[in-house]
């Protein structure tokens, strides 16, 4: 039986039409008419008066948010401790320290209290925070009214990482929408994708100007090539914007999928005491279900292991959740405010298949293996 992963890449044809022009036109590299559209394409989506700049990663956006917030030697940022590396490493990258903040129960992400705790004592240090990176974990948005207000009290920017989220939403606004920088990823996992990729969405024309110039290498104006500024090779090429334009013609589509998903996993699971699976809390929160999770108590009638051994041999790829940053080997020094939510959930969460691609057959070898788990 063919391998079923936690998150394929799901592309059709209309992306070829848009990639071929390229080909035609011959914008092949840093320029071209893609780019311009699939920004375009970005910002009319998300529904905001702001601007965006594609970049290769979301990873290279993250950065170059803290590039152009000044982050550098020895400065401090809070980061939440629950979320991919890629997260973080941008800090690494400024020569900074980060500071990492536990979770909440109710969506994963950034506690409010906590963060507020970890301000008070970074203060109390002599460490001011230069910025706080919150994340909207498998699509899931964060509690952004109540984290802003922690960050706006204490004047401190936001650098909000939306790279799993895009089509969520909060109170009805697009996450991506709401930080001093945001940042979305096109990686092939996402629920678009240009292969690679991701997206820098700023306030402002000249923070989206600022960025592109930074992504292309900080080249000054000038006849010859003039340098005044460190810079990074992060532009998104034509070609992989292309796919990002076919792909957006089927993003609510690819969400509708995702969301199925998760609706699917909520009825098989609903009579199995003792397993939970993660969906929104209230209705103030819209999650696209990039991935569909579940929690597995002491009192389900099998183990973490079990089902993922069960699962593995049905050829069906599960994965925990992340591993919280402060138990990472490469930031076991760092400071760490929380108490242990995220470990909690690290010990006993899933993911689970969750593509926008899965067939009626999938989803019945995926049945089939959790009722012999009962």
């Amino acid at each position: 039986m063919k391998r079923k992963l936690i998150s394929e890449a799901h592309i059709e044809s209309n992306e070829l039409r848009f990639v071929e022009s390229a080909f035609r036109k011959n914008q092949l590299s840093l320029f071209g008419q893609n780019l311009n559209a699939f920004e375009n394409d970005l910002k009319h989506y998300l529904k905001e008066s702001l601007h965006v700049a594609c970049l290769s990663s979301g990873t290279a956006a993250i950065h170059l948010a803290l590039v152009q917030l000044g982050i550098s030697l020895n400065d401090e940022v809070i980061c939440q401790t629950f979320t991919f590396s890629a997260t973080a490493n941008p800090i690494i990258y400024q020569g900074a320290t980060p500071v990492f903040v536990d979770s909440e129960t109710e969506t994963w992400n950034m506690c409010p209290v906590h963060l507020e705790t970890a301000i008070k004592d970074r203060i109390a240090k002599g460490k001011i925070p230069k910025a706080i990176i919150v994340v909207h974990l498998y699509g899931m948005p964060a509690k952004v009214d109540e984290l802003l207000a922690v960050a706006n009290k204490y004047n401190i920017p936001v650098v909000e990482d939306a790279a799993e989220a895009l089509g969520s939403t909060y109170k009805g606004r697009k996450c991506g929408t709401f930080g001093d920088y945001s940042i979305l990823s096109f990686n092939g996992n996402k629920i678009i994708t240009t292969s690679g990729g991701g997206a820098m969405v700023c306030n402002t024309e000249e923070k989206k100007k600022n960025t592109i110039f930074l992504a292309t290498q900080a080249r000054d104006q000038a006849p010859h090539y003039e340098h005044s500024q460190i810079g990074y090779n992060y532009r998104m090429s034509n070609i992989c914007a292309g796919i990002g334009r076919g792909q957006m013609e089927v993003l609510d589509k690819h969400i509708a999928l995702r969301r199925s998903m998760n609706a699917f996993y909520i009825e098989i699971f609903k009579d199995i005491e003792g397993v939970t699976v993660f969906t929104e809390s209230n209705q103030d929160v819209f999650s696209n279900h990039w991935l569909s999770c579940i929690l597995i108590g002491e009192n389900a009638p099998f183990s973490k292991d079990e089902f993922y051994n069960k699962m593995l041999e049905a050829n069906i790829k599960t994965r925990p959740l992340w591993k919280p940053m402060h138990l990472q080997p490469i930031f076991s020094n760092a400071p760490y405010y929380g108490d242990n939510v995220s470990e909690t959930l690290f010990e006993n969460g899933l993911c689970l298949p969750s593509g926008s691609n899965l067939l009626q057959e999938d989803r019945d070898r995926i049945f089939k293996v959790i009722e012999s788990l009962k």
